[in-house]
């Protein structure tokens, strides 16, 4: 199954994308932000000790600008951004960026740097730092990945003063303010990357509260408080160096070891840990469980539409009332998730409330009166047959994801669809969905910016436009929605986009899924940042 992550142009199809991994780096007024479990403490904060985390992937390297992604859970920490996102408003706060400002054609943005802010090497954090920042991303010869992607609209950078910033872009881009708010495109020292040269991603210099002191290949990485560090990010209450003498990632792949050394005491902090065994965690005071819902979906089913069978819209919604959401959500995620209506989560801007109410619904009954309107009737075989042609389906998927892809096999075959199934490595997976070499495709993005839309479903933007969607219509909406700055308006903008698309059809939207991070409570005030724990607030009650 495809997994685009945290990003795309902007957070994994399992890792192609890092462009994804890195946004896990992303509503309306009616549907507040995820409010996750947190763990509440009355006892007093200390300073001491070591909180141990288990990650899934080791790093390529620690050069945010280069990495492929799973670096951004020890950069994240060492790092820092000119502005962060209120989950709740959705609005832009100042972190690195003491204020900002957008011209009003939309292509100018110009920030306020805050002063007092150094390297971990001592090196001040200014204007310039950040055009030199960008100015490498931006550069061909860096080979940036991720944080390229972001800048893609940028066309100038300048910094007339020491406190003054300024972006010149090549249209209006809204989303830039949101990859503007990740680690992502984070000041690194240039005096650093001159001194380490091609190793500096072994030898990471940032700015924010934790710094680097070692790498074990294969182990682990370690890190270590930024003693000079002064708070300036709003999402956190306690605004000095970190409390604690250590922060360890250690790389531990299989979910199950993972559990087993959280079980040991080995770590203190397993992340993404598979809903199956999160029952016996809740069961247990020993252990902290933080949940929240994704900011994506977990699960959606896209129709290729260069299948002729895929242009009759009743077609399209038939395929939609055919699959029994809610039977996935339990028995797949065990009930720890919410079935989707549509291209977006609940806890994204432009979510419409009401697509609860208009977004297809299991109705098997309804689902074979549209397929025998559209003129595929049951054969003696009892498959759908027109013209002497059956419906027999490819649906592209991986082996990690085999369930949901029976479940869905067996749905469709109530109605007589006959359905295969092929199941690939991600990364040849991806290769075929690309080359649309499918019927179906699983797919799945982890995403905090209605902006995923125009990856998955604008025409030409669409670099994951697998169904190969050529909507004018849908186009435009995407398009305002990229150029609208104002939040009411770029709400509006995409409730109505997610309308249109329920309308036509064009994927099945499954489910949202929980992301699951169990704290052994002898680490207190772990707090998740949409789905990542962070530790600024954290201390070890030893």
């Amino acid at each position: 199954m495809l997994k685009i992550k945290r990003g795309f142009r902007g957070i994994t199809f399992v890792l192609l994308a890092a462009l994804l991994m890195s946004l896990v780096i992303g509503c309306s007024q009616a549907s507040p932000a995820p409010k996750p479990n947190q763990p509440q403490s009355e006892a007093k904060p200390k300073t001491g000790g070591t909180i141990t985390m288990a990650f899934p992937m080791e790093p390529d390297t620690l050069d945010a600008h280069t990495s492929t992604g799973a670096d951004t859970i020890a950069t994240l920490p060492m790092g820092g951004s000119l502005l962060t996102k209120d989950p709740a408003t959705h609005e832009y706060k100042p972190n690195l960026a003491e204020e900002y400002k957008v011209s009003e054609d939309g292509k100018t943005l110009t920030f306020k740097i805050r002063s007092g802010v150094t390297m971990h090497d001592g090196t001040p954090v200014t204007a310039k730092t950040f055009k030199e920042t960008f100015d490498r991303i931006l550069d061909p010869k860096t080979a940036a990945k991720t944080s390229r992607i972001f800048l893609a609209a940028v066309k100038s950078v300048k910094a007339p003063d020491d406190q003054t910033l300024i972006l010149e872009l090549e249209r209006p881009v809204a989303p830039l303010l949101g990859n503007i708010s990740t680690t992502v495109l984070q000041p690194l020292s240039m005096k650093a990357i001159e001194k380490y040269g091609e190793q500096y991603g072994r030898n990471p210099v940032g700015m924010g509260p934790w710094k680097f002191e070692s790498w074990q290949a294969g182990q682990s990485i370690t890190l270590v408080p930024n003693k000079d560090y002064k708070g300036h990010d709003q999402r956190f209450e306690y605004q000095g160096p970190p409390r604690p003498d250590k922060l360890v990632i250690k790389f531990i792949q299989d979910p199950q070891t993972m559990l087993s050394a959280l079980n040991s005491g080995t770590i203190d902090v397993a992340w993404n840990v598979p809903a199956k065994d999160i029952k016996k965690y809740r069961n247990n005071e020993k252990y902290e469980v933080l949940d929240v819902l994704r900011t994506g979906l977990g699960l959606m089913v896209g129709m290729n539409l260069k299948n002729d069978l895929f242009q009759d819209i009743q077609v399209r919604k038939a395929i939609n009332m055919l699959v029994n959401k809610e039977a996935i959500v339990q028995s797949v995620l065990l009930g720890e998730g919410v079935i989707a209506n549509g291209p977006l989560s609940p806890y994204m801007l432009g979510y419409d409330k009401g697509v609860e109410e208009y977004g297809y619904k299991y109705n098997l009954d309804e689902a074979k009166k549209l397929l025998d309107a559209a003129g595929w009737k049951i054969n003696g075989e009892g498959v759908r047959e027109k013209n002497g042609n059956t419906i027999s389906l490819n649906l592209l998927s991986t082996v990690q994801y085999n369930k949901d892809a029976q479940l869905i096999q067996s749905m469709l075959g109530e109605a007589g669809i006959k359905v295969s199934i092929q199941n690939l490595e991600p990364v040849a997976q991806m290769e075929a969905a690309l080359k649309g070499n499918f019927d179906l495709v699983m797919t799945s993005y982890v995403y905090t910016d209605p902006d995923i839309l125009s990856g998955f479903f604008h025409s030409s933007l669409g670099g994951y436009n697998f169904a190969g969607i050529n909507d004018p219509k849908l186009d435009d909406l995407i398009i305002k929605g990229q150029s609208t700055y104002d939040t009411e308006a770029r709400k509006q903008i995409y409730a109505e986009a997610q309308k249109y698309m329920v309308e036509q059809a064009y994927i099945v939207p499954v489910y949202v899924a929980k992301q699951f991070t169990v704290v052994n409570k002898r680490v207190k005030g772990v707090k998740l940042v949409e789905e990542t724990p962070m530790f600024n607030d954290a201390w070890v009650d030893q």
